[in-house]
């Protein structure tokens, strides 16, 4: 871990030993003990699966966490960001009720496991402010291009023939290319101890930067070709049950976990997303085509109240999701059955109505998850690489003194033992 600015001298605030100090983040310290109760953490969450070997790595994990949240809270405090009233207490009673105990036993629990509340009070502030600092600042300057959602679904749709895999993922962010070698071999050490029986999913909890290391690097099923092109590949020429080498990808190093294959989807019912208009037959037919075909182009797939432009006063508008043939009417069937996604439909005569139909999204039957799905995942993956730049760029205006220069070394202060179990 680099040291970034000049060195610091400790803040008049500090009233412990030099020696305590694990680091310096602008007038912030962390602590020897601060970086110990973050480990305790890791090692409890990882449910005592961590050998021996693994401390160093932790260690140095643990006190780069403490780093970047540290930068993370400085930079929320400068924009006036925190949590709402009682929602890092919620967090805490959800955490209690997801190991099945009250906030009182849970926090008697991580105390006699050597924890203090505060410590992951401070975590939890971390992780509600950051997300909502940068969707804040530039969530409004990230554009997901219909190209590539075009691109996208296209390339899922051609592989969705193809098999399919189980993976999970640890993602190793880079700070900077002249450490790109140092990431990538920290990334083999990870991959020694999967070789030594430390499970995979363990190994991300506690070392991936991705927002799956919550659930172990649990990405689910993904399609051939939803992948970026390089992992991709990668996945695709591995048998179940293996694990690639780092892989760099976006800004990072990937480690990607085949944990199984099925075989191509066979293709189930075709079903629409569709905009519907009608409009009583006495508006006449002319009247009625000029105003059911402004449905085209009302964006009515967003919802149907948010009309872009008006269709009449005597017009209806709805939106239908999961439409299939077997569903609807059969008179509508023949007018359904051929249209394509962004098609207007001709009128149809029914019941005293005119009635037009639009294709927002056409599902083949092959499980492809809609384009607005898609626009949903590339923006996420777009705003999770500007919210690392931004945070390494906060880093590199910020005085980072790293006092604790090679963690688990000897004469450190000591890490604590892995819990039996």
């Amino acid at each position: 871990m680099a040291q970034t600015g000049a060195p610091a001298d400790l803040p008049e605030s500090y009233d412990g030993p030099a020696s305590a100090v694990a680091a310096l983040v602008n007038d912030s310290v962390i602590t020897t003990f601060d970086v110990q109760q973050r480990m305790q953490m890791m090692l409890i969450s990882a449910g005592g699966r961590i050998t021996q070997q693994m401390l160093p790595q932790l260690q140095q994990r643990a006190l780069r966490d403490l780093v970047e949240e540290r930068l993370k809270l400085q930079e929320a405090k400068e924009f006036d960001l925190k949590p709402e009233d009682g929602e890092v207490d919620a967090e805490l009673r959800n955490m209690a009720a997801q190991s099945g105990m009250l906030l009182e036993d849970f926090t008697k629990a991580l105390e006699s496991e050597g924890v203090s509340v505060s410590a992951l009070r401070s975590q939890i502030t971390s992780q509600i402010v950051w997300p909502r600092l940068v969707q804040g600042r530039y969530g409004k300057r990230v554009r997901v291009n219909d190209d590539e959602v075009e691109a996208t679904f296209e390339r899922m749709h051609a592989d969705a023939t193809q098999e399919q895999f189980l993976i999970s993922e640890i993602c190793i962010p880079v700070p900077s290319p002249d450490q790109a070698q140092t990431y990538y071999e920290g990334g083999l050490q990870l991959l020694e101890q999967m070789r030594k029986g430390v499970p995979f999913a363990v190994v991300a909890q506690q070392f991936s930067a991705c927002t799956t290391a919550a659930a172990g690097g649990d990405m689910g099923w993904i399609r051939s070709g939803e992948l970026p092109p390089e992992l991709d590949e990668a996945v695709r020429q591995l048998p179940p049950g293996a694990v690639t080498n780092p892989i760099p990808s976006e800004g990072a190093f990937m480690i990607l976990a085949v944990r199984d294959k099925r075989a191509a989807v066979q293709q189930g019912e075709k079903s629409w997303t569709l905009a519907y208009a009608s409009t009583p037959v006495s508006t006449g037919r002319a009247a009625a085509r000029m105003a059911l075909e402004k449905l085209k182009t009302a964006e009515a797939c967003a919802g149907g109240r948010t009309l872009r432009q008006d269709l009449g006063a005597d017009v209806g508008v709805a939106v239908i999701e999961n439409v299939t043939l077997g569903s609807v009417d059969e008179r509508f069937r023949p007018t359904i059955e051929n249209l394509s996604r962004s098609e207007l439909s001709e009128i149809v005569e029914a019941d005293d109505n005119f009635h037009v139909l639009y294709a927002c999204e056409v599902d083949e039957g092959l499980g492809i998850p809609s384009r607005s799905a898609i626009e949903d995942r590339l923006y996420s993956r777009q705003l999770e690489r500007i919210a690392q730049q931004y945070l390494r760029d906060v880093e590199r205006k910020s005085t980072v003194d790293i006092r604790l220069a090679n963690p688990g070394a000897p004469g450190q202060q000591p890490a604590p033992p892995a819990p039996n179990g």
